[in-house]
């Protein structure tokens, strides 16, 4: 049997993998008895290399193909059932130029290690007989065989902490729950994803949705929970319709629902869609909106796994926790803490995008450096730019300038310099981008989101936006650094919840990697990076200049002149500023000025 692996995860759907998938069946159902070689096709979940997709792997020949089109089909199917070599232009080519021909070989994937992203792209998340054939339920089979205290000694033994950003200890939060003997308990799932860039959990929702009601049910057995619920990013439709499924078809199994697996225990599911607010990502938020309330946050002297929803113990993990918990009750929690380093264990999904290379969901083990995420996995940066800063962890991460990039990619490293592994976004930026502009979008971002609940996360947000705008167009002053640090300080003291204590890392961060760049714009009415419209204007240098004509064409003001072989000219009255015509140059012709240099 030849499988046929498409890729629907969000990104190649988008470069149209449905039709290359509707294709391949179309032709399978017209050759009939004619066909020499049985074969099916599979619509996965992510394979993560989003940017070079629709992703194609042929099975068990371990043929992979990328970028490929309903009319690559038919020479795909002619290859499977012909025994011919593979078709080399559809091949991925490494840094060397060289075609590859399996995933292995793929420089995106040699490093990386899948636990939690173990059956994302290789099984139908909507069948749970795929699941179950890949191992699935295995684990929790093997649970409801151990006793409670078994379960959570296992779980200790891995050292696995909370992937949502915090990074508590799994397992300690779980024997928390079992020491109130209060009922009902409850169990809930965080996939309430709201970072910009980042998709690592709506990935596993979506490809893999069995992994994570496992671990619930684990979860479940642990701590005496009878009743547990999905909180689902409301933007994540498939994902909901993926858990749903999964739901329905457990316990239609015997699964989940009254029986867990034939067991006199029990574990009721259901889905809740998310109230659209980034603030309910946050534990006590979520649950408050489960309840029907406004998701506001309360204060944490009172822990969820003593009194969450209403009032009962609550065992609150996020998606991509929840997905590793089979994999460490099937082959161990000392085998799962063998990978990583001392204080993280495991490893850890990242959503890796921005100007790198080979953007997508990467799986590495904990202790990686950055140096190897982005410049061995992600190829390094695009169109060979000089690598500036990477945001790590979310709005509320911090900015990691060139010097730290053989920093090691854990929990406490990233937190000591002032940033924070998060739930695993990471956006990689080049010379490009300017840094005080990159920490008043997150300042804009959080502002919006903030709750307003407590003074200090809501009039310090509105506080900074207002200098660091200042500050990017052109009206900064001096003062306005102290007093941007006085506000962070402030606010990581004294906010109520992690979104106002952590809100400060951009601004910190880039405060003291990037300090100069904030000098520049206050002191020489200049953008560095010649991002910030205000501070920024731009002229063709005509020694450099090749009168191509390219940046005459992506001007949307027609300020640029010029004839072919003439060097070129910008008309600043025509020009907004915008920086198109850089964009567009290949030649690095366009020359980045400050405000009063023209």
């Amino acid at each position: 049997m030849k499988m046929i692996r498409i890729c629907c995860g969000t990104g190649c759907l988008a470069n149209g993998s449905a039709l290359v998938a509707e294709e391949f069946e179309k032709l399978i159902a017209a050759s009939g008895a004619d066909v020499q070689v049985e074969y099916a096709t599979k619509r996965t979940g992510c394979l993560g290399l989003c940017e070079d997709g629709p992703i194609v792997t042929i099975m068990p020949d371990d043929i992979c193909y990328y970028h490929v089109r309903p009319k690559d089909c038919e020479a795909i199917l002619n290859q499977i059932m012909l025994g011919e070599p593979p078709i080399e232009r559809l091949l991925y080519k490494d840094d060397q130029g060289q075609r590859v021909t399996s995933q292995s070989e793929n420089p995106f994937y040699k490093q990386q290690i899948k636990i939690a992203l173990r059956n994302v792209g290789v099984i139908d998340p909507v069948s749970i007989d795929d699941y179950i054939e890949a191992g699935g339920y295995e684990a929790l089979k093997k649970a409801t065989t151990m006793t409670p205290e078994e379960i959570l000694t296992e779980v200790e033994t891995s050292g696995i902490r909370g992937r949502g950003g915090a990074g508590f200890p799994t397992g300690r939060k779980w024997r928390t729950a079992t020491s109130y003997d209060v009922f009902p308990k409850y169990v809930v799932c965080n996939g309430d994803e709201g970072d910009p860039g980042a998709f690592m959990d709506g990935s596993v929702l979506d490809g893999d949705p069995h992994s994570v009601l496992e671990g619930m049910a684990i979860c479940a057995l642990a701590i005496g929970a009878k009743e547990g619920f999905l909180y689902i990013r409301d933007e994540y439709a498939t994902a909901v319709k993926h858990v749903r499924k999964a739901i329905a078809d457990a316990e239609g199994r015997g699964i989940l629902g009254d029986s867990i697996m034939g067991t006199d225990k029990e574990l009721h599911l259901s889905v809740v869609r998310g109230g659209g607010a980034f603030v309910c990502g946050e534990s006590t938020a979520l649950m408050q909106s489960i309840e029907g309330k406004v998701g506001e946050p309360r204060a944490k002297y009172i822990r969820s796994v003593q009194r969450g929803l209403w009032d009962h113990p609550t065992v609150l993990n996020n998606v991509e926790t929840l997905a590793n918990i089979p994999y460490i009750i099937k082959y161990g929690g000392e085998y799962f803490a063998s990978i990583g380093t001392e204080g993280s264990k495991g490893t850890k999904v990242f959503a890796m995008v921005g100007k790198v290379r080979r953007t997508g969901l990467v799986e590495i083990p904990m202790g990686a450096t950055l140096r190897t995420l982005i410049f061995d996995i992600g190829g390094g940066i695009q169109n060979d730019r000089p690598f500036k800063a990477v945001q790590t962890g979310g709005p509320s991460g911090g900015c990691i300038p060139e010097s730290m990039l053989d920093l090691p990619v854990d929990f406490d490293t990233l937190k000591e310099y002032g940033a924070m592994m998060g739930s695993g976004g990471m956006i990689v930026m080049d010379d490009r981008s300017c840094m005080v502009e990159v920490a008043r979008y997150y300042i804009q971002f959080l502002c919006g989101e903030s709750c307003g609940k407590c003074t200090p996360c809501r009039e310090g947000l509105k506080q900074m936006l207002a200098i660091l705008t200042d500050i990017c167009e052109g009206r900064g002053r001096m003062e306005d650094l102290d007093l941007l640090e006085d506000i962070c300080e402030t606010m990581k003291d004294s906010s109520l919840c992690a979104l106002g204590k952590s809100a400060p890392n951009p601004v910190l961060t880039t405060l003291k990697y990037f300090r100069s760049e904030y000098e520049a714009h206050i002191k020489e009415h200049r953008c560095p990076a010649g991002v910030c419209t205000n501070l920024t204007k731009f002229a063709i240098d005509p020694e450099v200049c090749k009168a191509c004509g390219a940046c005459k064409r992506a001007c949307p003001t027609g300020a640029v002149s010029g004839e072919p072989k003439v060097a070129h000219a910008i008309d600043q009255a025509k020009c907004i500023s915008c920086g198109s015509c850089r964009e567009a140059c290949r030649f690095d012709a366009v020359l980045t000025k400050g405000r009063d240099d023209l």
